[in-house]
C-alpha cells in the first residue's frame, strides 16, 4: 500500500513565507552596492599601525572620528582603517612616504564618492562648490581624522557656520540686525554640496523666503510677513516679488543681516 504524504495548510503557508523571504533576501543581496577600497597598483595592505609611525597627528585621535567605523577586516593585518580610504600602503612605506605612492583624497573626491554616492550627483548640479575641478576638497569643510565629520551638528550650529564663514567672510557679521535664519545654520538656506538654484539655495526665488515668512507681523515690528501683506507704501508684496527675488528690486538686499536696517537693507 502506498502512502502519499499530505501537507497541512499551516505547513504550506510556512513554507511559502520562508521561500518568499529567501527570494527577497537574495534580491537585496544581488542589488546591494559592494564598496571596495581604492587600489594602488602593485601595493599590498600593511595595516594602520604602520601608518601611525609617521602620521601620528592623524591616527592619535582617529578613534573618535566618524570614519573610524570604516575598516578592512583581515586577521593577518589587524586594523586597516587608514587604507580603507587611502589604498594599500606597502609602496608608500617602501618609498619613505612619497606622495605618488598612496591615494590622496584631497586631490580627487572619487575616494569619498565610493561611500557618499549622493554627493557625487549633487556636485554635478549647475551650482556647487568647486570640488569636481580640484579647487576645493571635501577636507576643506569636513574633519575626516577626528570627531564628527560633519561640523556643527546637533546643538553646535555656531561651529557649522564657522566652517562656511572661513571663506564667506562678508556673511559672518556680526550684524546689528541679524537674520534669524543665521541662527538655524547656513544649511537652512543653502545646500553646500550643490543645487539647481543660484547660490546653492535649497529653493528658488521667493519660495525660499516663504518657507518661513508666512505669518503676518505685529504692528511696528520686523517680524514675519505674509505673501499678501500690504506694505506701508500700499504696495502689494505679490506685485513686488514678481519683479525679482525678495533680496533684489531694492528690498532686502542683505539677507544675512544689516547694520543699518531691520529690513536687512544697506
Amino acid at each position: 500500500m502506498n502512502f502519499k504524504p499530505r501537507l497541512s495548510r499551516n505547513a504550506l503557508l510556512f513554507g511559502g513565507i520562508a521561500a518568499w523571504g529567501l527570494l527577497l533576501i537574495s534580491c537585496v543581496a544581488v542589488n546591494r552596492t559592494m564598496l571596495a577600497p581604492p587600489q594602488v597598483a602593485g601595493a599590498e595592505f600593511v595595516g594602520s599601525k604602520e601608518c601611525a609611525q609617521c602620521h601620528s597627528d592623524q591616527t592619535d585621535h582617529f578613534a573618535t572620528a566618524s570614519h573610524a567605523r570604516l575598516a578592512l577586516s583581515d586577521p593577518k593585518l589587524g586594523d586597516t582603517g587608514c587604507e580603507a580610504c587611502h589604498g594599500p600602503g606597502s609602496l608608500h612605506v617602501k618609498a619613505g612616504g612619497s606622495r605618488g605612492t598612496i591615494v590622496n583624497p584631497e586631490k580627487s573626491p572619487e575616494t569619498c564618492f565610493q561611500c557618499h554616492l549622493d554627493k557625487r550627483a549633487q556636485f554635478a548640479l549647475s551650482n556647487s562648490h568647486q570640488v569636481m575641478n580640484g579647487k576645493m576638497s571635501c577636507g576643506d569643510c569636513h574633519e575626516v581624522h577626528k570627531g564628527n565629520a560633519i561640523v556643527g551638528t546637533g546643538v553646535d550650529l555656531e561651529a557649522q557656520n564657522e566652517t562656511c564663514v572661513k571663506c564667506h567672510t562678508q556673511q559672518k557679521g556680526p550684524f546689528v540686525y541679524e537674520h534669524g535664519a543665521m541662527r538655524e545654520g547656513c544649511v537652512a538656506c543653502h545646500n553646500p554640496h550643490g543645487s539647481i538654484n543660484q547660490k546653492m539655495l535649497v529653493a528658488r526665488d521667493a519660495n525660499l523666503c516663504l518657507r518661513c515668512h508666512l505669518e503676518a507681523p505685529a504692528v511696528g515690528t520686523s517680524g514675519q510677513i505674509n505673501a499678501n501683506a500690504i506694505r506701508h507704501t500700499a504696495e502689494n508684496h505679490n506685485t513686488r516679488m514678481m519683479q525679482g527675488t525678495c533680496w533684489s528690486a531694492g528690498c532686502h538686499e542683505q539677507p544675512h543681516g544689516s547694520n543699518a536696517s531691520y529690513h536687512f537693507r544697506n
